[in-house]
């Protein structure tokens, strides 16, 4: 499916109460990929994934983990509109959306698929369970090495413990793209 039509689209009731499709940002076949869950309020607001407060402790983990600038990897979400209240995007939502996500997987063919929290792990990975059992492992998935981690809002709510796990997770994305 092309990326065309994702702009306008009104496949899922998201459309009647988002602001903008947020389709990803990040230079065209990136070695590293991020997907998350869906956008925010601020990411709805302007067009962009992972610009609030967690957007940023990503942005700075990465580059503190990896050695990657913002600009340097290719970031999305499972699903492209903002899910009222900041609700996690039902299951529905996500199969409608899910042809846009396979078409990013397909174009972008990273080397590494770094999945921030549940519904990601969940939707990219297959992992059936959560984040806390399953982080770090490694997957291969969809042509490239896939993990999870603690999506940055979670970390910011767990302390430095988390934290700990959320940038061992990113050291282990930095030896698979070595």
């Amino acid at each position: 499916m092309s990326l065309t039509g994702l702009p306008t689209c009104t496949r899922c009731d998201l459309h009647h109460t988002r602001q903008r499709v947020v389709v990803g940002s990040g230079p065209a076949r990136a070695r590293l990929m991020v997907v998350g869950e869906a956008p925010g309020r601020t990411e709805d607001e302007g067009g962009e994934p992972f610009t609030g407060r967690s957007g940023q402790l990503l942005t700075r983990v990465i580059f503190d983990e990896v050695g990657l600038t913002r600009e340097e990897y290719f970031i999305t979400n499972v699903v492209k509109c903002r899910p009222p209240h900041n609700r996690p995007p039902t299951t529905l939502e996500q199969s409608t959306c899910r042809p846009w996500l396979e078409a990013q997987l397909v174009t972008q063919r990273p080397t590494v698929l770094l999945c921030v929290g549940n519904t990601a792990s969940r939707a990219v990975l297959g992992w059936r369970a959560g984040v806390t059992e399953v982080h770090g492992q490694v997957v291969e998935v969809h042509g490239a090495r896939g993990l999870a981690t603690y999506h940055p809002a979670a970390v910011l709510r767990g302390g430095p413990n988390v934290e700990a796990v959320f940038r061992a997770d990113l050291a282990t994305v930095k030896e698979l793209l070595a």
